[in-house]
Order: C-alpha cells, then sequence, then structure tokens
C-alpha cells in the first residue's frame, strides 16, 4: 500500500526571515507574508508605490504589467516604498529593489528593504492630565509586561513600550504578545494596557485616549502657572482670586507675577502645597483622575484658612478652575470666610470658555523606534559602515514608508517615525518575534556607487512597473496621505 505523503507536493523552505518556514503549496508562511504559489515563494502583499498623481480617497490602483500603457513615471511623482519590497534576509544579497529615478535633474536611487527589527519598540504619547500611573511602572497587555511609564511631559503622558528585553529577553508569551501590540499599535489599531498600580488606557494613534473607560476630549493648555499668566487680564476686575488646579504647577493669581503686573490686590488665601515661587505651588495634591490630574474631587480640599490680616474679607469672591476647563467652582467668602459655592456668574463664563477653545484635542501619536543594524546594511552596500557615515552626512536620506525619520546623532542609525504620516498597514512581524517596517535609502546615484552599492541591480522605475520583483510582486499605487513628505521634494 503506498503512502499518501508521498504524494503530496513538497514543502519549500523561506528563506524571508529567520525562521526559514517549511511552506506548502497554497499555505502562507507564519508571518502571513510569503506563500508557496506553485512552488514558488511569493510575496502575499503588493509592492506599494507612492503616487503623488492619485488623488486622496481613491481606491488602491494596480501597476500591474497588463495595464501599464509603457510610459515613463513622471518625474518626481512617484516613489517605490518598501511596503510589500520584501527583505535582504539572508543578507549577503542585495536589496529587493534598487530603482533609480530622475528627480530635477539628479540621477538619484532608492534602496528598499522590509527592515526586521529585533531592537525596535514605540514610543507613546498620550494627551492627557489623567494619572496613568507612577513613573518607571509597567505597563501590560493580557498581563504580560511590555513597557514602562516614562517621564510625563507639558499635557501629556509618555509610555516607552516594546524593546529587545520584552520581545526576545522575557518568556515567549511575553515576546508574542509586545509583538503584536506593537505591530497593532503602528498599523494605527487600538490596543488596550493596564499600568502597575495606575489605570487602563486605550491607545489608538490619531484617536483620543480611554483612560479608565472615559473618553478624554482635550489636553491641558498649559499648567496652573502658565493659565494665570496667559488669562490673568481676562479675570481683572471680574473676580477678587483666582486659582488654577493642577497637579505640577498649582497657579494662584494675586501672588502670581501676572497678577502683580495687573495690581492684584493680596487676598489672605492659603493654599496648602509647597510654595515655589510667588504663585506657584508644586504637590497640592497627589496624581488622579479628579481636577487638573489631581485625585481631588473637590478643590476646596487644598486650601486652608483665609487670613484677614493678608486681605481675606467677607464677600471676596473666587473662582477656582482646572487646567482644561473642563472642572470649574465659584465662591464667595461668608461671615466667617468659609467660602460658598454660587453659579459661575456670565462674566466669568467666557474666561472659562476661552481656557477651554485654548485646549487642542487630546490625542495618542505613537512613533515607531527602531536601530538599521549592521546586517541589513549590507542589502545597501558591500561596506555598511559608509551608509551609516553618509546617513550621518545628510549625503543619504532615511525614509520609512516614504515618511520623514529623525535620526538619533551618535552611533548607528537609530530612527524614529511617526507612524500616522505612514501608508496604513504598513508594518508586519516574524515570529521570531520581531518587527518588520519598511525602510528606503535614497541618494544620489554617484554617492551610491562612492558607498560601494550593489550598482549592478539597479533598475528603473518603468522596470519595476512592468516586471515587479524576485517574489511575483504585484504592484500598487496610493496615494499619500500628507503633501509634506521627502520623496516630494
Amino acid at each position: 500500500m503506498t503512502d499518501s505523503r508521498d504524494t503530496r507536493p513538497e514543502k519549500i523552505r523561506c528563506d524571508a526571515c529567520p525562521v526559514m518556514c517549511y511552506v506548502a503549496e497554497g499555505k502562507a508562511g507564519a508571518c502571513d507574508r510569503y506563500a508557496n504559489e506553485g512552488g514558488k515563494i511569493i510575496r502575499c502583499d503588493p509592492l506599494t508605490i507612492l503616487d503623488a498623481r492619485i488623488k486622496a480617497g481613491d481606491e488602491v490602483k494596480p501597476f500591474l504589467k497588463a495595464d501599464w500603457d509603457g510610459s515613463i513615471v513622471e518625474t518626481g511623482q512617484s516613489f517605490v516604498s518598501a511596503i510589500g519590497s520584501g527583505t535582504t534576509y539572508p543578507d549577503y544579497k542585495p536589496a529587493p529593489f534598487i530603482v533609480s529615478q530622475m528627480i530635477d535633474g539628479a540621477d538619484m536611487v532608492t534602496v528598499v528593504t522590509e527592515a526586521i527589527f529585533s531592537y525596535c519598540g514605540a514610543k507613546v504619547k498620550i494627551d492627557t492630565d489623567r494619572h496613568l500611573g507612577p513613573e518607571a511602572a509597567m505597563v501590560r497587555v493580557d498581563g504580560e509586561a511590555i513597557g514602562h511609564v516614562m517621564t510625563s511631559e507639558y499635557g501629556s503622558q509618555m509610555l516607552s513600550l516594546g524593546g529587545v528585553d520584552h520581545l526576545t529577553g522575557g518568556s515567549k508569551a511575553e515576546g508574542r504578545v509586545t509583538c503584536d501590540a506593537l505591530m497593532r499599535l503602528c498599523n494605527r489599531e487600538a490596543v488596550e494596557m493596564s499600568v502597575d498600580n495606575g489605570s487602563t488606557v486605550v491607545v489608538q494613534a490619531g484617536q483620543p485616549p480611554i483612560v479608565d473607560g472615559n473618553l478624554e476630549h482635550r489636553m491641558r493648555v498649559g499648567c496652573g502657572s502658565a493659565t494665570i499668566g496667559m488669562f490673568a487680564s481676562q479675570w481683572r476686575g471680574l473676580v477678587d482670586e483666582v486659582v488654577v488646579v493642577d497637579d505640577h504647577i498649582t497657579g494662584v493669581v494675586s501672588e502670581h507675577q501676572a497678577g502683580k503686573v495687573l495690581g492684584w490686590e493680596d487676598t489672605g488665601i492659603r493654599i496648602l502645597g509647597r510654595r515655589s515661587t510667588p504663585g506657584r505651588y508644586f504637590q497640592v495634591a497627589d496624581p488622579g483622575l479628579g481636577w487638573g490630574g489631581t485625585n481631588i474631587e473637590d478643590p476646596l480640599a487644598i486650601l486652608g484658612a483665609w487670613n484677614p490680616k493678608k486681605g481675606a474679607r467677607p464677600g471676596l469672591t473666587l473662582l477656582m478652575v482646572s487646567t482644561t476647563g473642563e472642572q470649574f467652582a465659584y465662591y464667595r467668602l461668608d461671615d466667617n470666610l468659609d467660602p460658598v459655592k454660587l453659579p459661575l456668574p456670565d462674566s466669568l463664563r467666557r474666561s472659562v470658555d476661552l481656557i477651554d477653545e485654548n485646549c487642542e484635542p487630546a490625542l495618542c501619536s505613537v512613533l515607531f523606534m527602531g536601530g538599521a543594524g549592521g546586517s541589513l546594511r549590507s542589502g545597501v552596500t558591500q561596506n555598511p559602515v559608509q551608509l551609516t557615515r553618509s546617513v550621518k552626512a545628510l549625503g543619504t536620506r532615511v525614509t520609512c514608508g516614504g515618511a520623514p525619520v529623525y535620526v538619533w546623532p551618535g552611533g548607528g542609525i537609530t530612527l524614529m517615525v511617526d507612524v500616522l504620516a505612514m501608508p496604513e498597514g504598513s508594518f508586519g512581524y516574524v515570529p521570531t518575534p520581531a518587527i518588520v517596517a519598511p525602510l528606503e535609502f535614497t541618494m544620489k546615484q554617484a554617492e551610491y556607487a562612492r558607498l560601494g552599492g550593489h550598482m549592478a541591480s539597479i533598475r528603473t522605475m518603468a522596470d519595476v512597473l512592468e516586471s515587479g520583483g524576485e517574489y511575483g510582486h504585484d504592484i500598487r499605487g496610493i496615494a499619500p496621505e500628507r503633501g509634506d513628505l521627502p520623496w516630494r521634494r
């Protein structure tokens, strides 16, 4: 009897990443990026060309050989991205696409590859005053540690996620969850995270954060002191005292220099916090989800007894407001110098609305960060250190999916890119685990030759559009989502 397994098509090995999957006919590898079609490894996703002639909102248009009219691509209007290009792994071979194109009379070369990043992560900026958790607290997804809380910035909480220690230095589960979370974040999907001894937050690039189930709407206009400085003139003559409650720096207008310049009189107010400079107080409360990012719901909790010897008197009026204008309260001191809450006068409504108006929408920003290491650079040049030197000397421009990147100073090519500047779905993964991100290097052809580039592998844009690539690529063109991308200049 013949074993049925003898008649099965032989699996073939994919060398597109270090996993080296054996892939059966009609099946994809573990990354879902490469498949076996007719005994040949093909790329599942099309090579993406950014084309300014396609209008935003148009459907993706394929540049297949059968549909192409043979015309030369309009100079400077199209850019071969690395999205869908394939990888240089194993790294002894040239990058999948090395494309020449005349731009403004200069013979330019763009080298593209989908880079496999084990040393990578995401820096996340969350516009909110809400306390997400203490600095250095662990951030988790599905119970697995994927990063930590960083120092907060002006009106925003910051997270550092990913990195090689989480991807490969912990358990298999930690690595898988970290890789999946990073890929979803960088592809603009929503990811729910929890912070040790803190909050649960849903993060999605370009969308407002959801903190403990509450959708954030705005980021603060500034700290309490800055708010006093901006709006003191709006309050002069309408109220006797203004306190802007803030977790970081609470402002008091009568003591603040902005108030003094306007001739504000002392009120005998006492703030229960650490006085920094006149009208500026630290540590009035613990961080939290209440007024101005503090843990208080009653703003009077930060006030001590009023001092009649320093200006306190019955009838004195007080406005307390948060740094976003979301919380506000109006009081008048009674005969015992106790604040009595009253409705906000119409005369002060405009000033509170002005704080709100000056607050920008609360958004989540996700910046992918990775180190373009030694091996992938060999797909660009036979002498990889020359590529690094050219990037630092501004002889070579680096982009990710056509988007501008920031290259850190110092050794290596360590870059950051705003994922909202990249086309959707730019990121993938390999189950080592590692993130796959598009990477392009653009330079003059003379510079490429000087670097020891793979000159014999250079192809024209027309040839790429007509023939595709090694992995049986289809090619698609999409409209860039932003007009300030480097390849257009």
